[in-house]
């Protein structure tokens, strides 16, 4: 997303900033280890898989949209998408108990129709085994190939408008 819009509009520190939210849900991940069950709201792919944690993340990050070199409205929306897009592309995979959106309002997990993107095993270990190569392989599929490809197609269209064409 970032390469679509340009650095003048995501600042290197925005930058960074959203690749991090992006992968604080999956610090849910800690529950386990609490004794938390995977079912359970707190529990993996629960409440930080949520919508509200999104926006917590982003208003937490737009507060600090100075020192990230961005508006308040471009932290915001740009570290939003970056949280919420981790639990919608967790309703593309293929297991799980699926993700809680909609908590608290709903504690029902949900799925997207379409499930293309293959798991990721919890456990490291497994991580590194033909299952998680074909985690790997089915997220650049899925995920980085479309991103990338509209990125590229974004920032073309930017420097074809900024050309005068």
């Amino acid at each position: 997303m970032a390469l679509g819009l340009g650095h003048k509009r995501i600042s290197r520190r925005l930058l960074l900033a959203g690749a991090f939210a992006s992968m604080l849900p999956d610090l849910d991940v800690l529950a386990f280890r609490l004794g938390i069950p995977y079912a359970a709201d707190w529990g993996h792919r629960g409440f930080s898989h949520s919508l509200l944690f999104a926006l917590i993340v982003a208003s937490v990050g737009a507060a600090l949209a100075r020192q990230l070199h961005a508006s308040f409205k471009t932290a915001f929306g740009f570290l939003f998408i970056s949280v919420a897009s981790h639990g919608l592309l967790d309703a593309l995979t293929n297991g799980g108990l699926g993700i809680a959106l909609f908590w608290p309002v709903s504690s029902v997990r949900f799925f997207l129709p379409w499930h293309p993107i293959e798991v990721s095993p919890l456990a490291i270990s497994r991580f590194f085994s033909l299952k998680g190569l074909a985690v790997l392989w089915s997220e650049f599929l899925w995920v980085w190939l479309p991103c990338f490809t509209l990125a590229i197609i974004a920032s073309s269209f930017r420097r074809w408008r900024r050309s005068g064409s």
